[in-house]
């Protein structure tokens, strides 16, 4: 790809640093910027710089907020007595979007992977260990990824959180509807099998 234009050629090298954006999509971002209006473009700029200046981590559940406390933590409505543990900021936006879960979070920031030098005080543990030792919380939902590194986080956060008063649980596991069983792989069928539950028929519309 020849690009005359140095400056062009630095915006589309920006645009191609970002994750999931190849050289011909961060040319065609790049191009599609140019044709806008300045304001625009200094709007997309100007929200990018506050975003990256101005944005802190909630003080309680290290989700992204705009003050002290995000937006979850500060809305009465939810349930405090609830947390689920998360990986990351996108595993929030990700159950947020279910509209199935009312309760608060705790993102750990990652999960415990001696291979990447990444232990327990890499990760926001501490922090969830006082609020589970107020006495508030009732249950904690371990929502982590099924990979050998997500169980290893949820063994040792359950260790650490023996002899608190709070129930642990994790979220189900188990074949994607719509998919085929020949397709799926083993650890998945085995925990599907081994956390069956009852049949319970649905109801005609």
């Amino acid at each position: 790809m020849t690009i005359t234009s140095q400056l062009l050629q630095d915006a589309v090298d920006a645009l191609y640093r970002l994750p999931g954006i190849g050289r011909k999509t961060a040319l065609r971002l790049a191009l599609h910027l140019l044709r806008q209006p300045a304001e625009a473009t200094e709007q997309l700029t100007g929200a990018l710089a506050r975003l990256r200046k101005e944005a802190r981590f909630c003080s309680r559940c290290h989700n992204l907020a705009d003050t002290d406390l995000c937006g979850i933590c500060q809305n009465r409505a939810r349930d405090a007595s609830l947390i689920c543990v998360v990986e990351t900021i996108r595993d929030v936006m990700a159950i947020e979007f279910t509209q199935q879960y009312t309760g608060t979070y705790h993102v750990l920031g990652g999960v415990i992977s001696p291979l990447d030098g990444i232990g327990p005080d890499d990760l926001n543990v501490e922090s969830l260990l006082v609020r589970c030792a107020s006495g508030a919380i009732r249950e904690v939902i371990m929502a982590l990824n099924p990979t050998l590194e997500g169980d290893t986080t949820v063994f040792y956060l359950s260790r650490r959180l023996e002899g608190l008063p709070v129930k642990i649980t994790t979220i189900a596991r188990g074949i994607a509807i719509g998919s085929e069983l020949e397709y799926t792989d083993d650890v998945t069928l085995a925990r599907s099998i081994a956390g069956r539950l009852p049949y319970q028929p649905q109801q005609e519309p």
